[in-house]
């Protein structure tokens, strides 16, 4: 009897190392950072707040003359119209199809460095040319923590800021760490910086004001119950345990 009671407590230390080494107790854990990870600077954040454009990008451009001044045929009665008004993707390698002008490279510009670009190129057809852009579908992605649906945030203001973002989403559930927010950019050269950010006071409040850039990720790390996960993940595995001691129990005695 002490025999199989040793041998029952000896299986059980082995599950707990091994569900443990392998992570089967937190399988939905994401974008963990190791101990001792440098976080960015979050003033680098603030201060950085121009979107660059980027493939995929979907630009909505409207070209006028005349450095925007609607001509309007009073003769005919005719309402003043663009010269062009229309949407299109920057595709993989970068560049736009536009009208006359044929693909012109904006990937990797700012909004305002892409309107100077297309009014230099149509100075060649037209007087004083003058371009608006703007970029469709711009968004952010939210991770709100345990028991929350993630949600994809549409950018309508370009001033939106992570708390407003969150407050999108549904706001920080209770299993949710509003102490460990992480916000994740992802820079022009590919590379990703990560900044922490706590929410769980007053004093976060300028951290939450932080203005979102298209294609951000807001991570809010979810807390863990080690008991809840621990009984729902490793039931299965003692009542395997408790059916073969009890098999050989059986066996045995026979």
């Amino acid at each position: 009897m002490i025999h199989s009671f040793r041998l029952f407590f000896i299986l059980i230390i082995s599950s707990l190392l091994f569900f443990n080494s392998c992570k089967i107790l937190r399988p939905n854990l994401m974008l963990t950072t190791p101990p001792g990870y440098k976080y960015a600077d979050l003033n680098d954040s603030l201060a950085r707040l121009t979107y660059l454009l980027a493939p995929n990008d979907i630009i909505s451009f409207q070209i006028f003359t005349n450095d925007g001044f609607k001509m309007v045929d009073v003769i005919n009665n005719a309402q003043a119209s663009y010269f062009v008004k229309a949407e299109a993707p920057i595709e993989a390698d970068g560049t736009i199809k536009m009208p006359m002008v044929g693909r012109v490279k904006l990937a990797g510009l700012t909004v305002q460095d892409a309107e100077k670009k297309l009014e230099s190129l149509y100075s060649e057809f037209y007087v004083k040319p003058f371009v608006r852009l703007s970029v469709n579908n711009k968004r952010v992605i939210v991770f709100p923590g345990n028991n929350a649906v993630a949600k994809v945030i549409p950018l309508q203001n370009n001033n939106t800021t992570v708390l407003e973002a969150i407050a999108l989403a549904g706001g920080i559930p209770e299993d949710g760490k509003a102490y460990k927010v992480k916000l994740i950019r992802t820079l022009p050269d590919g590379k990703s910086v990560v900044y922490l950010l706590d929410l769980s006071t007053i004093d976060g409040l300028s951290q939450g004001q932080t203005t979102v850039l298209a294609n951000d990720i807001i991570y809010v790390e979810p807390r863990y119950r080690p008991v809840q996960a621990f009984v729902r993940d490793i039931s299965p595995i003692l009542s395997l345990l408790l059916s073969t001691l009890v098999f050989l129990r059986v066996y045995r005695s026979f």
